[in-house]
């Protein structure tokens, strides 16, 4: 029988204690991060690649909360499929060069090695759920982020192919911890 994981209070929220098991969390009260330029993340399945590899090895989820011109991240593309529902608002979905606007309730599948980024659009927040495989998430397989004008005309491009995380995201301050704030989310 799967024992349920506890929960502990952080300074930032409730996170799983790392000793793995069942859990339940609400988004309001779950430690989250603001990612200067890229919005708010909260990653549901692991803060750290630690975390992620040992207790939720195989399925990556998290919301994000974009505001207008804000991506979720760099284009790139990755060896695991992906799925990404507009749960509020608008956004733009760069995937293979084209652009296509998304809004509340657009689900975008992500089949393996699809370039793709999501940009918040529109007038307002962006709420977006992220899911994905990791099954190569580890690995030298994982993908990579791909050069791409229509990605670096909306801020989500790289100026070359790399594997680099560190050189992809350079131009963006660190991920910090951050409590919940009331709007964030719709209702």
């Amino acid at each position: 029988m799967a024992p349920e994981a506890p929960l502990e209070q952080t300074d930032h929220g409730l996170a799983p204690r790392a000793d793995g098991g069942w859990l339940v969390v609400n988004a309001r009260e779950a430690r989250w991060r603001d990612r200067p330029g890229r919005g708010k993340s909260l990653p549901l399945t692991g803060w750290s690649d630690e975390e992620c590899e040992t207790y939720f090895a195989q399925l990556g989820v998290a919301v994000l909360v974009l505001e207008p011109g804000e991506p979720i991240g760099m284009y790139h593309l990755e060896a695991d499929a992906e799925g990404f529902l507009v749960l509020s608002g608008e956004g733009l979905l760069i995937v293979e060069g084209g652009e296509r606007p998304l809004r509340q309730w657009d689900y975008f599948h992500c089949p393996p090695r699809t370039d793709h980024m999501i940009v918040g659009a529109g007038d307002g927040r962006c709420v977006v759920l992220a899911v994905g495989s990791r099954q190569f998430m580890a690995t030298p397989e994982w993908g990579g982020y791909v050069a791409d004008e229509t990605a670096r005309r909306h801020g989500a491009g790289v100026e070359r192919d790399t594997n680099d995380a560190a050189e992809a995201y350079a131009r963006f301050e660190e991920s910090k911890p951050a409590r919940y704030r009331d709007g964030w989310l719709p209702g």
